[in-house]
């Protein structure tokens, strides 16, 4: 681009509302920064502007705001200036640099840290190293220098130095395609644990390249869908197998949620193998998506693609395509597989250019995950299964009931009924009819699983039951033949009932538990349910009207597109309303049964109900970045992380059926001998009812044994768990942090953001003035007026408040404005009291000297210290105005009396930032900001503390403002003054002396400790590094939720032992039984008993863990005991309650890893990191007087 000679460019700076999050910014930057006449373009999402540099003769700042409003965001002009063709931004160089990172521990620690720097405009690779401890990083400059790329990690809590900076050459760009690389690893084996570098040659038209790599960068991650598993044993086969696959590095296989999670390396193996591989154990199963992965994907069946040119040209064009990051294209099945970046490009885009080469394109639909979770596949097969053997088990069980059970043919061949032959019985001859299809056809489903199961080398449910109906089919075939052939005088005694009998009760047992086991999953099939089907997209015209409006397939909704949500309407997507206003159900993420009202400029979450009012929104975070997509990921990837408990089972599960079918081999020979040398049977059958006996105690020893139970315990209960977590906003990631978290010994709670709402709020206000003479609505309107020229955190804080409390954003005229840093503000206010006339406000309270009240709608205590009259006029309505702090009073001359210091002080002492506000020379109110409490904090520490929890307040905070907050709440063990890094020394050293701990924090500095501790647990309003890192998510930030989830915990871990005890006893009881070691005493079991029982018993485990349904979840009501009650009024109240303060990390051994020296901190940035709810490591500075420093936050 080139400017008319001889004109300078201009620098107009920009308001920006609505911004939610980096790729709202990252949206305006690239859309703004593509149009013909701007030269550059930054977004700050903090401070809400945009700077923007552009040529003068084809844009003004007015232009620019109005470019930046119709992109759906609330743009207004604040300011235009010339700046030099110097200044104006050069075309952005690329560089590289490494840096050391001290401080990281795991893997967290790394995806911690990439996934912030993703978000960094600028930068366009990271990958950190956890075994070298640093960071190679790729970023334009400007906007960034690798000093600021090293600050940007270090604000995560870790130690950053610049080891190098320097130019990144890159291979000059040309119009030439590469054929398909042939990727070798050099040794010819999947990297090892011990290969710390492993080499990879890659070999291009006979030129090699060498790479050395670590392992974690030459692997990747992949889900896949398997269906036909129904027991441990299958867990562990396909676990046992996959593993052995060439390339894999590691593979947990989910039961209920029926999905493998693979770690393989992709130079060795793809996962169309891995898909293959499981698909030859006998089991279907669908590749679901990559695990891990930042991007997005979509699948399109091609029409055209008739050659590997047309192939080639496909690829080679969607690869050119902004954003892209991999595509391939199956000429076999026509289907296109694009990963991209939703940033960058969307799926209508990709489609559009599929399109436009002559192809036709429609999108393949994913496969539908509620049909997966509910089973209902399964359940229609074994339905059908248990339909078609019943019609012929009933006609079995009559034949008998009357020849067996009441004319007793086996024992008396006189009652039997010859066809054509002694040896061929009427009844034998039915019961070979009616078994031989139950055997054939309703047992063709064992057959397949078996043969596949032992074909591998390993043995599974299916082999026992075909096991069992086979030997008693082809035993009887045989002796029925024999009785032919050798013309026997009767006919044999035979098992053709065992068949259609087991068969019955087998497929009606996996019938209901596959019914059962979709109810397990109802939560989770629930929160996939919410998705809409459809969006409707509209354009619209420059004045803000509909031009058009089609329907579209969800998932070809793009970022940025507009969206027509009418009433009664699921919100298809994440976004913001940008038209009309209505109420929306949030409750499946807020919990708050009420309907939300929503306006211009408001947060939407796809999945929510519009209940009323038409609405447009647009896009901010489609497919899977929406919050709905994330909470159902979290909640399925939580079945892959199994308990400890559980992998113990899947081991035993994969030792039963040997050791079963072992048992079953002994009985019969048991049997044999025994009958052998028991003297009391006689007779020319003797050696038939000998057989008979032993075939019959074996094959009931096959048919009971359940690995079924054992292998259910665990996973049909955690899914239950998790899914009612998820209801609940509880989200917890696998079923070993549901495990582990009940039994944690100590608790240690991060201050800001945690205990506190993390934001600073108008707290008190003092009227030092009657308000006959100065009404509360007028100072109300002079102090907001005033400090909305104020852009420090506190004056925002007061003029939200002033805002809220008098009902409008109207304000009054303001002039010579000026601030004194680190002391206040001044400035003359005109028209407050016309502004209070003009609205009508209410008048104020009225009270006597010494009387509070509260004031609506913030609950903020109101105290009336003094009623002495105002000295000016009550028409006046022009003032000269100071709010700050002593220092500033005393430089413009106001006394500021003995009365009104002891007032501060005592503010002060709660731990409050106070400031003073004088009118004309005249004190007449104090105002004070803190951090507010969250007001279910007490009762949440009181309730774990009543269940012997040791609770920890651990905080960057100063000592004051720490031990203010823990008299607040209940906590009697206070670390102030703690750097992110030493948070996680001291989760380290409490668990180094033997304690259990659970960490709960939100931020960024919270995710070393998060991650280090047994149990990490993230407030969801925090950082999305902390929930990372986390293993236990709160959905809906309320403190209540850790007690909550603890309870979850004990009553989940109770059901599993439940569950397991039952599946232990019934194993170890009925296997003997079923041998018949009851025999002698004139007690046995039949075939189909044993199978009845063995289908109840997988039945029963999983309608166990369904009563985990009935779970309650504690409120406040039933946690607010009169032990409680007692408690706040006796030591909370009366300020009785003891609370030991630490200072960093002291008294606190800190050898080991993650040992620093002691810092001191400054109480300022302390103090100023508590109020904007920071996550920035703190510099070290030098301590100064406490007062003095938290005076000089007022104002900056």
């Amino acid at each position: 681009f080139r400017m008319w000679p001889g004109t300078l460019p201009l620098e107009g700076t920009v308001s920006v509302d609505g911004m939610t999050c980096m790729s709202c910014v990252n949206h305006i930057q690239d859309t703004i920064g593509a149009k013909e006449g701007i030269l550059a373009c930054k977004v700050s999402l903090a401070e809400k502007t945009a700077v923007v540099v552009f040529d003068g003769s084809l844009w003004n700042g007015e232009k620019v705001a109005e470019a930046i409003d119709d992109m759906g965001f609330e743009a207004r002009l604040v300011s235009t200036r010339e700046t030099t063709m110097e200044a104006a931004p050069k075309k952005a160089e690329k560089r590289r640099t490494r840096v050391s990172i001290k401080g990281m521990t795991c893997n967290s620690c790394v995806q911690s840290i990439q996934n912030k720097m993703r978000g960094v405009t600028g930068v366009l690779s990271i990958k950190v190293d956890l075994k070298k401890e640093e960071g190679d990083i790729i970023y334009e400059n400007p906007p960034l220098t690798g000093d600021k790329v090293a600050q940007e990690i270090d604000d995560c809590g870790f130690e950053v130095a610049v080891v190098s900076d320097e130019v990144c050459l890159d291979m000059p760009s040309s119009s030439f395609s590469l054929p398909e690389p042939e990727v070798k690893v050099s040794n010819g084996r999947s990297p090892q644990k011990g290969d710390k570098n492993p080499k990879v040659s890659v070999r291009v038209n006979s030129v090699k390249y060498d790479k050395y790599s670590s392992p974690e960068e030459l692997t990747e991650k992949c889900s896949i869908a398997i269906n036909g598993m129904t027991c441990a044993s299958c867990v562990r086969s396909i676990e046992t197998k996959i593993v052995k696959v060439k390339g894999v590095q590691s593979i947990v296989v989910a039961l209920i949620a029926a999905k493998a999670e693979i770690v393989y390396d992709p130079a060795l193996v793809n996962v169309q193998e891995l898909v293959d591989a499981i698909n030859d154990l006998g089991y279907s199963a669908v590749f679901l998506e990559h695990g891990g992965s930042t991007y997005s994907n979509i699948h399109i069946i091609v029409g055209g693609l008739d050659s590997e040119s047309a192939v080639h040209r496909l690829e080679s064009h969607i690869m050119a395509r902004k954003g892209v990051e991999s595509c391939s294209a199956s000429m076999a099945n026509s289907i296109l597989s694009v990963e991209f970046s939703a940033h960058a490009v969307g799926p209508r885009d990709i489609i559009s250019t599929v399109e436009s080469l002559g192809f036709t394109a429609e999108l393949a639909t994913k496969e539908d995950q509620v049909k997966r979770l509910d089973h209902s596949e399964e359940v229609a097969k074994w339905w059908n299964t248990f339909l078609w053997s019943l019609a012929c088990g009933i006609p079995v069980m009559l034949v008998m009931i009357i020849f067996h059970w009441i004319l007793h043919t086996p024992m008396h061949p006189e009652n039997q009924t010859p066809i054509f032959s002694p040896a061929l019985s009427l009844d034998n001859l039915l019961l070979l009819v009616l078994c031989t299809p139950v055997q054939l056809w309703c047992g063709r489903h064992f057959y397949s699983a078996a043969w596949k199961s032992i074909k591998h080398g390993t043995m599974n449910m299916d082999v026992l039951i075909v096991l069992a109906t086979s030997i008693a089919f082809i035993y009887s075939v045989l002796v029925l033949l024999a009785a032919l052939i050798f013309s026997w005088p009767s006919s044999p005694m035979t098992f053709f009932d065992v068949t259609p009998m087991l068969i019955v009760f087998i497929a009606l047992g996996r019938y209901l538990e596959h019914k059962a086991k979709g109810k397990t999953s109802e939560a989770l099939s629930r929160l996939m349910s919410l998705q809409a089907k459809e969006a409707t997209i509209v354009t619209l015209d420059s004045e803000g009207r509909e031009e058009t409006e089609r329907g579209i397939c969800i998932e070809l909704v793009q970022r940025g597109d507009i969206i027509k949500v009418l009433s009664g309407s699921k919100i298809p997507v994440d976004g913001i309303v940008i038209q009309g206003h209505s109420s929306v159900d949030e409750s499946f993420i807020t919990g708050e049964s009420m309907p939300i009202v929503k306006k211009k400029g408001d947060s939407v979450v796809g999945g929510s109900l519009n209940t009323k009012g038409m609405i447009l929104i647009q896009a901010t975070h489609v497919g899977n970045e929406s919050t709905l997509a994330q909470i159902v990921k979290l909640v399925e990837e939580a079945q892959t992380n199994k308990a400890p408990i559980q992998q113990l089972a899947d081991k035993i599960a994969g030792m039963f059926v040997p050791l079963v079918i072992g048992v079953s081999v002994v009985t019969l020979i048991a049997w044999i001998l025994i009958g052998y040398f028991d003297e009391s049977i006689t007779g020319d059958s003797r050696a038939e009812l000998i057989i008979r006996v032993a075939l019959e105690a074996s094959i009931t020893v096959l048919a009971i044994a359940c690995p079924c139970s054992l292998g259910l315990a665990t996973p049909t209960a955690v899914m239950v768990a998790t899914g009612m977590g998820a209801t609940n906003g509880i989200l917890i990631k696998g079923g070993e942090p549901l495990e582990r978290v009940h039994k944690v010994s100590t608790v240690v709670f991060d201050k800001t953001g945690t205990i506190t709402e993390g934001k600073p709020r108008v707290v008190s206000i003092v009227s030092l003035r009657s308000t006959t003479s100065l009404p509360l609505p007028t100072l109300m309107s002079i102090i907001g007026s005033a400090e909305s020229f104020s852009e420090h955190p506190i004056g925002s804080a007061v003029t939200a408040f002033t805002q809220s409390y008098l009902g409008t954003e109207q304000k009054a005229t303001v002039s010579k404005f000026h601030v004194s840093p680190g002391n206040g503000i001044s400035c003359r206010v005109d028209g407050s009291r016309q502004v209070s006339i003009t609205n009508g406000f209410l008048p104020s309270p009225s009270l006597k000297e010494g009387e509070m009240t509260t004031l609506a709608p913030e609950d903020v205590q109101y105290v009336q210290a003094d009623n002495t009259n105002v000295t000016w006029s009550e028409s006046k309505d022009s003032f000269e105005v100071l709010i700050g702090n002593e220092r500033l009073l005393e430089r413009r001359g106001v006394t500021v009396d003995d009365k009104t210091k002891k007032l501060l002080m005592d503010e002060r002492e709660k731990a409050r930032i106070t400031v003073v506000v004088a009118i004309d020379g005249d004190v007449v109110a104090l105002v004070s900001i803190a951090d507010k409490v969250k007001k279910e904090a007490s009762l949440a520490v009181f309730s774990l503390r009543q269940r012997g929890k040791r609770v920890i307040l651990l905080t960057g905070d100063n000592a004051i403002t720490a031990e203010a907050t823990a008299r607040q709440v209940g906590i009697s063990e206070v670390f102030a003054q703690v750097l992110p890094n030493q948070k996680q020394a001291k989760v380290e050293a409490l668990q180094e002396s033997g304690e259990s701990v659970a960490m709960v924090g939100d931020g960024v500095n919270d995710s070393p400790a998060l991650a280090s501790a047994h149990v990490g647990i993230a407030i969801a309003a925090g950082s999305e590094v902390a929930i990372e890192s986390a293993r236990i998510v709160l959905v809906r930030s309320d403190l209540l939720d850790v007690v909550a989830s603890m309870d979850l915990s004990e009553e989940t871990t109770r059901r599993i032992r439940l569950n397991f005890l039952f599946a232990i006893i019934y194993n170890v009881i009925g296997i003997p039984i079923a041998a018949g070691v009851f025999r002698p005493l004139g007690f046995s079991l039949q075939p189909w008993m044993a199978a009845a029982a063995m289908a109840l018993s997988s039945v029963s485990v999983v309608t166990s863990s369904l009563l985990l349904k009935r779970w309650k979840k504690p409120t406040a009501q039933t946690l607010k005991t009169p032990a409680f009650n007692r408690f706040v009024s006796q030591e909370l109240a009366t300020g009785r309650f003891t609370v030991h303060v630490n200072r960093g990390l002291e008294g606190l051994s800190m050898g080991g890893k993650g040992g620093k020296g002691q810092s001191t901190l400054s109480l300022a940035s302390s103090n100023f990191s508590s109020f904007l709810g920071s996550t920035t490591s703190l510099r070290k500075q030098s301590r100064g007087d406490e007062n003095e420093d938290k005076e000089k936050l007022l104002v900056v």
